[in-house]
């Protein structure tokens, strides 16, 4: 693909296999997370438990955030992969068991520390639960909320300490240039959630709280189950590639001391950028029940553009910027290239995207969650939530790959002090906006729903709305800032304003049919959902083609190129 071919050379072959199978991947498990999500929703619909599973996953999730993922990406990945291009192979494998070692050694004692302290974790994170008990008490609440996510985090973070050791699975096959494994892996997890959580909900026959209780903990531990399996189907072939992996604890292996160095700042933004969530998660726990189920179901639909477009491009040039050669400005120059025409490719497919979710995302919204419990106006409160999240997708998908090219580069400060300032921008104004919206009823901004879920309608209100809002202008500085950042070291790349304007445009003009006659697709609400979204797809894909947009060009070309590699 032209993201690639901007590199030329060997490298170009590898990032256009690279990226695709990563999508595919991220497809597979997060079609898998919608399914594990919408199976919670008919279970439980926007209440009591849907908010303690929003604590129970968000609490111990700091550990896979900073020393999982992208931070252990960003420190691990550039310097392991520069062994591997130099054939000093040994080496690399001292450096994968070295950093394996204390990876493992760090989980271990953080999980038991997560599990000891729970309840002040929970206390801190969610201070508005504390009001339970003394609802129970007097009979207008039947849940404790706060006793029952302390739990919950108790098994969890276990959990997120299995998962959170696949993220150096992910990194050592990534530098191997073996993709679709490691994105496939979380489908285990999932897997592991939707079984356990059927089983229990078949077998569970007591009403009330009882039933909220058993459900809860059985997500809880069917997660504990589906982490293991995530990391041991990832371990043969990652020990089958590193054929010189030593497991240890040694600082002396070559690249330790390195890959520990970067490693400070990569947590350092990742904990910034992991702060505004739980910023919001606090702040969500003051709202009415429900909202915070809200938020984080409009959350995991706005990020799933994200990991299909941003984060599989992202990934796959990080490992390929990493091995670039020559001086400082060779080197320089080679990124702006593939990072300017990443971005024109990220937007063919993230633009249009926005756009379903601000004019289709109700539909949307509805066929992946309504059945059960969720109901007609949790479909319009996560519909909104939704379409604020989604003003910030255009400007979060471009600033992910644009930290791939610092961590490439070796600066992995920079990202870290930019998403610090985007911090106290959308905390700042989220708290503001959600304070003034939180005034108004669901009701009163979709009128519609007063009359087709009347006690919803009123019950439900729009201070989580105000939350995503804030996210999504800070997502609009962060942008801002990384561009001026890579401007003053010489590596200029530029917003892709010509590309995001003629893909919204034609995706605006491929939805207008879509749009105005979703509400007569007969059917159940998946299919309402469903059909205009597919049409919408192929309607747009159909028109770039026709019309000869090169980003749908090349795409054509990605995918022909893919079905020719074999699998890795």
């Amino acid at each position: 693909m032209t993201l690639a071919e901007s590199a030329g050379g060997a490298s170009a072959p590898a990032a256009v296999s690279g990226a695709p199978r990563i999508a595919a991947g991220i497809v597979a498990s997060r079609v898998l997370g919608l399914v594990r999500e919408a199976v919670i929703a008919g279970v439980a619909g926007v209440g009591a438990l849907t908010d303690v599973l929003a604590v129970a996953f968000r609490a111990p999730n700091v550990l896979q955030n900073l020393l999982g993922d992208q931070a252990l990406s960003a420190s691990f990945i550039p310097t392991y992969s520069r062994l591997l291009a130099e054939g000093r192979r040994r080496e690399a494998g001292a450096l994968a068991g070295a950093i394996f070692g204390l990876l493992l050694s760090a989980m271990a004692a953080l999980s038991l520390l997560g599990v000891l302290l729970a309840p002040q974790i929970v206390r801190l994170l969610v201070a508005g639960f504390a009001a339970d008990a003394d609802a129970v008490a007097a009979g207008t609440e039947a849940i404790d909320r706060l006793e029952l996510a302390t739990t919950a985090v108790r098994i969890c973070f276990p959990m997120v300490a299995a998962i959170t050791l696949s993220a150096w699975c992910l990194g050592v096959l990534n530098s191997h240039r073996r993709f679709l494994l490691p994105y496939l892996a979380p489908c285990f997890w999932n897997a592991s959630v939707i079984a356990t959580i059927l089983f229990v909900a078949m077998r569970t026959t007591n009403g009330g709280s009882d039933r909220v209780e058993t459900l809860t903990l059985a997500v809880c531990w069917g997660g504990l189950g589906g982490g293991l399996l995530q990391f041991a189907v990832q371990l043969p072939l990652v020990l089958r590639v590193t054929e010189g992996l030593r497991l240890s604890l040694s600082l002396r292996a070559k690249g330790v001391r390195t890959t520990l160095a970067n490693l400070g700042p990569a947590i350092a933004g990742r904990g910034v950028g992991q702060l505004g969530a739980y910023v919001d998660l606090f702040l969500a726990s003051f709202l009415v029940k429900g909202a915070l189920a809200a938020l984080t179901w409009g959350q995991r639909l706005y990020l799933l553009p994200i990991s299909l477009f941003a984060v599989s491009v992202a990934a796959a040039e990080l490992t390929e910027l990493s091995r670039l050669r020559g001086d400082a400005p060779e080197r320089a120059r080679a990124a702006s290239e593939r990072a300017q025409r990443s971005l024109a490719a990220m937007s063919f497919l993230v633009a249009p995207t926005l756009v379903g979710y601000v004019l289709l995302g109700f539909g949307i919204v509805g066929a992946i969650y309504r059945r059960g419990e969720f109901d007609l106006a949790d479909n319009g409160l996560v519909f909104l939530v939704l379409g604020a999240y989604s003003l910030g997708l255009l400007a979060s998908s471009a600033s992910r790959l644009l930290q791939s090219v610092f961590f490439a580069l070796g600066d992995t400060r920079s990202p870290a002090r930019i998403a610090a300032m985007r911090l106290v921008l959308a905390a700042g104004l989220g708290t503001v906006l959600m304070i003034q919206l939180d005034r108004f009823p669901l009701g009163e901004v979709l009128p519609w729903l007063r009359a087709a879920a009347p006690e919803g309608a009123q019950a439900l209100r729009l201070g989580a709305v105000g939350l995503a809002l804030g996210s999504a202008v800070g997502a609009w500085l962060e942008l801002g800032l990384l561009l001026g950042r890579l401007k003053r070291r010489d590596v200029a790349v530029r917003a892709p304003w010509r590309s995001w304007l003629l893909h919204l445009a034609l995706g605006a003009a491929c939805v207008a049919p879509w749009a105005a006659t979703q509400t007569l697709v007969p059917g159940p609400p998946w299919i309402a959902g469903v059909v205009p979204v597919v049409g919408f797809a192929v309607t747009y894909l159909g028109a770039a083609n026709v019309l000869k947009v090169p980003e749908a060009l090349a795409l054509r070309r990605w995918f022909v190129e893919t079905r020719r590699r074999p699998s890795t």
